[in-house]
């Protein structure tokens, strides 16, 4: 029996502290939330009046697959606790069903510890008119979707709504949450890439680059936090069919986003609808990723 489909939560006995551009948060407590991940789908930093079917479920058990398997290299912001003890409407906890987590609260770091295995996207651009990506020197001669030499960490920053995250040099890492710290989250952030990476590879996936986000808990350790390695964090590539000096194809939304460049849109709200056959092929995309994966 398939799953409803989700585009926006309001549940009655929790107050809703923050909606996303995919993720619903409501406080349980001062020391817990609560996470829901709708089918929402962004775009270009503009959240698709469309959703996806099954999004939300299948993003949700690929990080909680991830945190699973990452836990000896950090620990992360699960709590453990079931749906049940902060959701006492039985129609609303069964709603939420493989789509919502109780995470325990931290503080936010105010970066995305960004990391690329490949050269694509941004950093393909970055390294057509300059030879670096983010300001690192890279060999001549590489092509698009290009294995990197070794992984990188290139920092961003945490945008508002509607705004685009902005590349930002180590040294201003350094400066915001102090060098010792910043060391720490970039060896973990490479830690995880390479972990992940390797697990994916022997499944038939290339993980061309991602972003993870780290807060810190009540005793001062380094926390992994939000999502973690998913379609909509990273880049998935199936290793089949990779070729560098092409633009590969994927099981993240990046198939939404071709569709929509051949589109006369400008790229701010409101978003355009999306045909049921994008929705249908996007949704199976997601569908692919967790089962390769899983």
């Amino acid at each position: 029996m398939p799953t409803p489909t989700i585009y926006r939560t309001d549940l009655r006995g929790l107050e809703k502290i923050h909606e996303g551009k995919v993720r619903d948060l409501y406080s349980v407590d001062a020391h817990f939330m609560l996470i829901v991940t709708t089918d929402r789908l962004s775009a270009f930093d503009v959240v698709l009046p469309d959703p996806i079917p099954d999004k939300g479920r299948v993003l949700n058990s690929i990080s909680n697959f991830w945190f699973a398997k990452t836990g000896h290299i950090v620990p992360n912001h699960l709590s453990g606790r079931p749906i049940v003890s902060a959701v006492s409407d039985p129609d609303e906890a069964a709603l939420l069903e493989g789509r919502a987590v109780i995470v325990r609260r931290l503080k936010v770091l105010p970066i995305e510890a960004v990391v690329r295995g490949y050269l694509i996207g941004s950093g393909w651009k970055d390294y057509s008119q300059s030879g670096r990506l983010c300001g690192i020197e890279l060999p001549h001669g590489l092509r698009l979707a290009e294995r990197l030499p070794a992984p990188l960490f290139t920092p961003a920053t945490k945008a508002a709504a509607g705004k685009h995250d902005e590349n930002i040099a180590f040294d201003a890492v350094e400066r915001s949450i102090g060098a010792d710290l910043a060391a720490k989250v970039r060896a973990t952030a490479l830690t995880l890439y390479g972990f992940a990476a390797e697990y994916a590879q022997a499944r038939g996936i290339i993980i061309a680059d991602t972003k993870f986000e780290f807060g810190i808990d009540a005793a001062g350790v380094l926390t992994l936090m939000d999502e973690v390695l998913t379609p909509d964090s990273s880049r998935f590539w199936p290793a089949d069919s990779y070729a560098p000096g092409t633009s590969p194809p994927s099981f993240d939304k990046q198939f939404v986003r071709e569709y929509l460049e051949t589109l006369k849109w400008n790229k701010k709200a409101p978003g355009p609808r999306l045909p049921q056959d994008i929705i249908a092929r996007t949704s199976e995309k997601y569908r692919e990723a967790l089962a390769r994966l899983t």
